[in-house]
């Protein structure tokens, strides 16, 4: 299994059923860094690898994923929020920055607004909120985001049809979503496979969680005028232009001091384009 060249491993217990694997690496003050779907926390290793230079560089797999613990439940993204504040008090950080990128984003969205006390900046990489990515799925258009509705439904049928045929459920993604195929080496590539192929049940839950709980947290949190209060960092590809929405608007509503950016790089920006997300990261931490 890769690891990230030069971070320590450890296993970090954040709830009372659940330890996560984490890669630590760096010193000085404290970012976290939240992977996506269908990746663990090696999707970061050149961004993290980078930031160790003048940062305490935190990433783990998210629970569900990777080589963290796997429960049956708990993947609101409120609980998968509270893991991270956990995770990095159990590090010795009261107070830190937070990166995600697509699921890892909607946890660290999460984090931002159930924790604002802890987390200094935030950054959110090629997602919408959970609730503004529901409203924007219609029509024809919806039919890119097939995965949502699939693993929305209830227990059984999507986990089967995903344990048919694991590789080819989660390789279609690495393919179609990234620009540059090459940037996900082969030995990386296994690795996300494997992860995923061990991981089904609670990476669907994750998703199907997106589909309840989760929009009524945001429904909520809409609904009391609740805002992300740090500064904010957006970084996307242009797909507002594709599925005829503003995503500017859209986050702004959520986030008053935020910097947007449209980014030409695929989905997997942290491992197609690691200079320009680097660059994007230590523009935000200087505000």
């Amino acid at each position: 299994m890769p690891t990230i060249t030069g971070f320590d491993y450890r296993r970090v217990p954040v709830a009372e059923d659940v330890s996560l694997n984490v890669a630590v690496g760096g010193s000085g003050s404290p970012i976290v860094l939240l992977h996506g779907f269908p990746q663990t926390h090696l999707m970061w290793r050149h961004v993290a690898a980078d930031l160790t230079a003048d940062h305490t560089v935190i990433v783990p797999d998210l629970r569900g994923y990777g080589d963290s613990d796997k429960p049956s439940g708990g993947y609101a993204k409120r609980v998968m929020a509270a893991d991270t504040v956990a995770l990095a008090r159990a590090l010795g950080h009261e107070r830190f920055a937070l990166a995600g990128h697509d699921r890892g984003a909607l946890v660290a969205f999460r984090a931002g607004l159930d924790h604002p006390a802890a987390i200094t900046h935030l950054a959110c990489l090629d997602v919408l909120p959970t609730l503004d990515m529901w409203d924007v799925m219609r029509g024809t258009t919806a039919a890119v985001g097939f995965h949502l509705y699939l693993m929305a439904q209830p227990p059984g049928l999507p986990e089967r049809l995903i344990a048919g045929a694991p590789d080819a459920f989660f390789g279609h993604f690495l393919d179609l979503w990234a620009n540059d195929p090459s940037a996900i080496p082969p030995d990386v590539r296994v690795a996300y496979l494997d992860a995923c192929r061990n991981a089904i049940p609670s990476i669907v839950a994750d998703y199907r969680a997106s589909a309840g709980i989760d929009a009524d947290h945001d429904q909520a949190d809409r609904d009391a005028g609740n805002r992300l209060r740090m500064p904010v960092t957006v970084l996307q590809q242009d797909w507002g232009a594709a599925l005829g929405y503003d995503a500017v608007a859209l986050w702004r509503a959520w986030a008053s001091d935020l910097k947007h950016e449209t980014v030409t790089c695929g989905h997997f920006m942290a491992e197609e384009a690691p200079a320009d997300i680097v660059k994007s990261l230590r523009a935000l931490l200087s505000r």
